[in-house]
């Protein structure tokens, strides 16, 4: 047993973190009715909260490719998991929507620094487990979706039913998290640390533009779906499925990773789950918006399970197809566009609630971001041969 202790040491602090990057941002979804009436937000201005930590996600992937280099894996996620707990406790003493604004864009740095690195800590921590590694902290940050949304009913009459304290109560977990990480994290190879890498990897940018459209749709789909579905369920008079529809949207995705984990080698480097899971999307969307009823709550759980596998698929291919040295690089490229992407499809499905006055409107472009699973996924070269660096070529 004695010989498995560093094993399950690293993969219940990869689970663990994984947890830490989506409790405070799965914070807000319950609470945007209420942030809408305090703060008078409009439609773009929820689209716009919802989707800073994304653009954040994207502006400092990179950041966070530079400082594992610097500080190495395991000092990078600390120092950028307590960045992530200040800034999401001090949202919770905001006293207006652009100051809200501001803590939550210290929060989404720390969240966005944090997130290239996990898939290097797979490679430096398990290197010969690296898909059992992705797909227990790709749990974590599922997990971690759900617990926000799924405790909310019992959390919000507990804690006075204060925004505030709800936002505090999350940023409690992401400091214990650090903690153990610093204390308790495997030893990182000397070599890692402090050598010279480029922030870009030596991957050909058609590659990058395709894995980070597709990940770009599962992130944009999901995001967009939690920011949404609330004011949509409020504007057809629903409010009371709220609650159920987010907890079926954010657990949806639970068996998503655990298929990841069971059935790896069935599921990896294969185009179909890709198409099978933008096709499930675009049914489901179609479902949520032309009902209003229990029928919308299960098409969210499906909703989740699809979104959720096709970015579980989505976060394997950077540690699979790269050398150890270039995961995060690779990594930080497909976050960067990514949710650069998705921020813009936040945005723009605010601005059509805004300018059509109908919340389903804002689902139109949540939609369209299932189609590059769809069409680009079949036409990519899953090889590991397809991403060699220039000196593999001239070798």
């Amino acid at each position: 047993m004695a010989k498995y202790r560093p094993l399950l040491t690293a993969l219940i602090l990869l689970w663990l973190v994984g947890n830490a990057l989506r409790m405070p941002l799965l914070a807000v979804p319950p609470v945007i009715p209420i942030l809408r009436d305090e703060f008078k937000l409009s439609g773009t201005e929820i689209g716009i909260l919802t989707g800073l930590p994304i653009i954040l996600f994207a502006a400092a992937a990179l950041v966070g490719s530079r400082l594992v280099a610097l500080l190495g894996v395991t000092r990078a996620v600390i120092a950028a998991l307590a960045l992530t707990a200040v800034g999401s406790g001090l949202r919770a003493v905001t006293p207006d929507a652009i100051s809200l604004l501001a803590t939550t864009a210290v929060m989404g740095a720390g969240i966005a620094v944090t997130q290239p690195a996990l898939a290097a800590l797979v490679g430096r921590w398990i290197p010969d487990r690296i898909v059992l590694g992705t797909g227990i902290y790709t749990n974590g940050l599922i997990v971690g979706e759900t617990l926000p949304v799924a405790l909310f009913p019992f959390l919000f009459p507990l804690l006075g039913e204060s925004w505030r304290a709800i936002f505090a109560f999350w940023a409690v977990p992401i400091v214990a998290i650090a903690a153990l990480v610093l204390m308790l994290a495997p030893r990182e190879e000397a070599a890692a640390v402090g050598t010279r890498l480029r922030w870009w990897p030596q991957w050909p940018a058609r590659e990058i533009f395709r894995l980070g459209s597709v990940f770009s749709g599962a992130s944009a789909i999901y995001f967009g779906s939690n920011a949404f579905l609330p004011g949509y369920l409020s504007e057809t008079g629903r409010a009371d499925l709220i609650s159920p529809a987010l907890t079926a949207l954010n657990t949806g995705q639970l068996p998503a990773s655990l298929l990841l984990i069971f059935f790896a080698r069935y599921l990896e480097r294969r185009a179909w789950p890709f198409v099978f899971a933008g096709l499930l999307c675009l049914a489901c969307i179609g479902a949520i918006v032309t009902t209003a009823g229990a029928v919308t709550v299960v098409s969210a759980g499906v909703l989740g399970f699809a979104a959720g596998s096709a970015f579980a698929l989505g976060l394997t291919l950077p540690p699979l197809l790269s050398a150890p040295d270039e995961v995060a690089r690779v990594s930080a490229a497909m976050f960067t566009f990514s949710y650069a992407s998705a921020l813009v499809v936040s945005v723009l499905s605010g601005a059509a609630w805004d300018l059509t006055g109908d919340a389903r409107f804002a689902f139109l472009p949540v939609a369209l971001s299932g189609l590059p699973a769809i069409l680009l996924v079949p036409t990519m070269r899953f090889e590991r041969a397809a991403y060699r660096t220039d000196k593999e070529r001239s070798a």
